[in-house]
């Protein structure tokens, strides 16, 4: 059977990792978070002093940029490939609200999108992968098989990202968090470089009363038709 290109798509905390990572399980497809580089990338701007509530050194980030390794290793336990930055497990610290509330600025900067847009492109080269983003329809994978635009409101997304963080022992507020997702979804969208939009032939999944299994249901089926077509 041969293998095509899925490109998910959509606003922050949307379930977009969730549905690929089972789709990509699903099919023995390479699974990428193109969001998870973002990230990274953020967490070392951090880690380095070039970003924080006061100011942001987008030069000094830019110099260093050649020196970023980010990479990904299956983790069998978890059922899923964990970030490595400069070959450190960073999983879980990327996925903290102080990264959140960075990641959008530094996806900003066109020299950082240049880099990693590459990288995506060569894990890509051969097909068979599911990865999921803001951009992946429209620039790093505009010929994909199959493009999926997921949305749901603000509220919902809010909710779902604070049961997360909660969940795992941080100390969010609701409020804070739900500022967290409108404030990104504005920068995103707004971006003069690769804004978050809905490519034209993708198709577009709201899952605000979605399950989780009803929401895999819904994109395998739509996997389905597509690799039919390329039979």
């Amino acid at each position: 059977m041969q293998k095509i290109t899925i490109a998910i798509d959509g606003f922050s905390s949307t379930g977009k990792s969730t549905v690929a990572k089972q789709i990509a399980k699903h099919l023995g497809y390479i699974y990428v978070d193109s969001g998870a580089m973002y990230r990274a990338v953020t967490l070392y701007a951090m880690q380095n002093n070039f970003i924080d509530a006061d100011h942001f050194d987008r030069l000094a980030l830019v110099s260093k940029l050649s020196e970023i390794d980010i990479s990904f290793t299956f983790n069998p336990e978890l059922g899923f490939a964990e970030v490595y930055l400069n070959e450190v497990n960073v999983e879980k610290q990327i996925r903290t609200l102080e990264v959140s509330s960075f990641v959008s600025q530094v996806s900003t900067i066109p020299e950082v999108r240049y880099q990693l847009v590459k990288q995506q492109q060569k894990m890509g080269k051969d097909k068979g992968v599911v990865m999921d983003g803001r951009d992946i329809g429209t620039v790093v994978f505009p010929y994909a098989e199959l493009k999926i635009f997921m949305t749901a409101s603000a509220e919902t997304r809010a909710q779902r990202r604070y049961d997360e963080l909660i969940g795992r022992g941080d100390a969010v507020s609701y409020e804070d968090v739900l500022h967290n997702v409108q404030e990104r979804d504005y920068i995103d969208s707004h971006r003069e470089d690769s804004p978050l939009v809905k490519a034209d032939d993708a198709v577009e999944i709201d899952n605000s009363n979605l399950s989780l299994e009803e929401q895999f249901d819904k994109v395998l089926k739509l996997v389905t038709v597509t690799l039919e077509g390329k039979e």
